[in-house]
């Protein structure tokens, strides 16, 4: 059973607020991203770079529009007022009659403004080795490709 997950306070430290509101995403908690991130945020992952507040918006819009129960799992969180990164895992199911339950293993690097709100979310997975190797056709020109490239 997961532990209860707590929505995030003013009193909190930006990185604990930003982990707090992360690990409790909802689509209807995508109302007060404001309170997290900044106006101007810059947000960039393997598919997406985008700035400002709208546009983060819609790439987490997207994330619950094209997944069944999507969550993050923060398994490590670092830094101070200034910046912080977290290491999370993201567990989703994929859409459609063949649904998968996928987990996807990375982190985020922060940046915050001086009222604690994020300017910089960036994130770092790797979707070959997350996404695409599970992939049937795909997925076995990748790995084919990475066996070739390994050190003996």
């Amino acid at each position: 059973m997961d532990p209860p997950r707590l929505a995030p306070t003013q009193d909190q430290t930006p990185l604990a607020r930003f982990v707090a509101y992360f690990e409790t995403l909802t689509p209807q908690s995508l109302i007060a991203l404001g309170s997290v991130y900044a106006v101007g945020a810059r947000f960039k992952d393997p598919f997406n770079t985008v700035q400002g507040l709208d546009a983060v918006r819609r790439i987490f819009a997207h994330m619950f529009a094209t997944t069944e129960a999507p969550r993050f799992v923060v398994l490590q969180a670092l830094g101070d007022a200034a910046q912080g990164f977290v290491i999370w895992d993201f567990h989703f199911r994929s859409k459609g009659r063949r649904g998968r339950d996928w987990t996807i293993h990375g982190a985020s690097r922060l940046e915050f403004d001086t009222a604690g709100r994020v300017t910089l979310h960036r994130d770092y997975w790797d979707a070959a080795e997350e996404l695409y190797e599970h992939l049937p056709l795909l997925g076995a020109l990748l790995r084919g490709v990475k066996r070739r490239l390994r050190a003996p």
